[in-house]
């Protein structure tokens, strides 16, 4: 095993669109789209590019202001969850980023904005040029919604708010995909993913190119990379799937998954290192070109799990994972 481990701890970015997040209010966007701010990919810069109210900028901008208060831009969740660490990036504002931000939360089954009551996040905090700003919060509570508050106007590339969704109790009991990132699954740790996040693998849907799924640097040396997810709590595993899509020379050879139940075990790095002990749910399994794999359990089928780490050999890349058993 790699000594370089990357340590997500089953945090996730709760602002990405791929989870329904949109932008529902905003006091101004003159220069630059609010939307622009939740977008995956890292923020550009277009040399000598303007539009219409001037120079064209990824992520959102207001204009100057005139008048007393400041700006700010309404997130709605689009799965509920806690907040642990916050990414402010002013990537290519240079002049034009806020002096300050700060950030409110709220959990609240309504959209009407004069009906949200708001409680700090994150406390007025200073902003740098083309810089990225990382917080940690303090806040245990489940937010629905984020006010994101600029002072006194300016620019910001993109905002990041990483946390977990909360795990739901409606698919107790049913079979189901244990590892989708929409009902709380997340990778708590990988050995790579230079390329493409781990994360992207437990994503809905099918994945749009290669950069939406997990892919590893080359190996240049004897071994092979991995992945470590946290699933919801499952049993009677029947059915795992997956996905090579996009991956035509760069899909690995074989994969193997292995699993365990870790009821009382929370710190990551103890996760890790129990993992070379854990039982194999799959062995061996060969992957090819651009194609959507289908194996049967056949190793696990009486096993309770909520822990899966999925090897690949030597390296390469897969777009989408799921495994489908009985939520317990």
């Amino acid at each position: 095993m790699s000594k370089k481990i990357i340590f997500t701890n089953g945090l996730i970015d709760l602002a990405q669109p791929r989870l329904g997040t949109k932008v529902i209010f905003k006091t101004d966007d003159f220069f630059a789209s609010a939307n622009r701010i939740i977008s995956p990919l890292p923020a550009i810069f277009k040399d000598g590019l303007f539009d219409k109210n001037g120079k064209w900028m990824d992520g959102w901008e207001s204009r100057r202001k005139r008048t007393k208060g400041h700006d700010y831009i309404i997130l709605k969740l689009g799965k509920p969850g806690s907040i642990k660490k916050v990414d402010v990036d002013t990537s290519h504002f240079n002049g034009n980023q806020p002096a300050m931000i700060s950030i409110e939360g709220t959990s609240s089954n309504s959209n009407k904005i004069s009906q949200l009551k708001w409680e700090p996040l994150l406390s007025k905090k200073k902003t740098k040029a083309n810089s990225h700003h990382f917080f940690t919060t303090n806040s245990k509570k489940k937010f629905t919604h984020i006010k994101f508050n600029i002072f006194p106007d300016g620019g910001v590339a993109r905002l990041r708010l990483f946390g977990s969704i909360a795990k739901s109790n409606k698919l107790k009991n049913k079979k189901t995909n244990l590892a989708s990132l929409l009902d709380g699954a997340s990778v708590i740790a990988c050995n790579n993913e230079h390329f493409g996040k781990a994360e992207n693998i437990l994503a809905p849907g099918k994945a749009k190119n290669m950069g939406d799924g997990w892919e590893t640097r080359r190996r240049r040396g004897p071994g092979f990379d991995w992945l470590i997810l946290n699933s919801l709590d499952g049993k009677e595993i029947d059915k795992i799937e997956i996905s090579t899509h996009h991956f035509k020379g760069n899909f690995p050879s074989y994969c193997s998954l292995q699993a365990a139940y870790l009821p009382t075990i929370k710190g990551s790095k103890q996760i890790v290192n129990s993992s070379v002990k854990w039982k194999y749910l799959l062995k061996d399994a060969k992957l090819s070109s651009n194609k959507l794999h289908i194996f049967k359990n056949n190793l696990m089928k009486k096993d309770k799990i909520n822990f899966i780490k999925i090897n690949i050999f030597p390296d390469g890349g897969i777009s989408r994972f799921r495994i489908y058993g009985k939520n317990v």
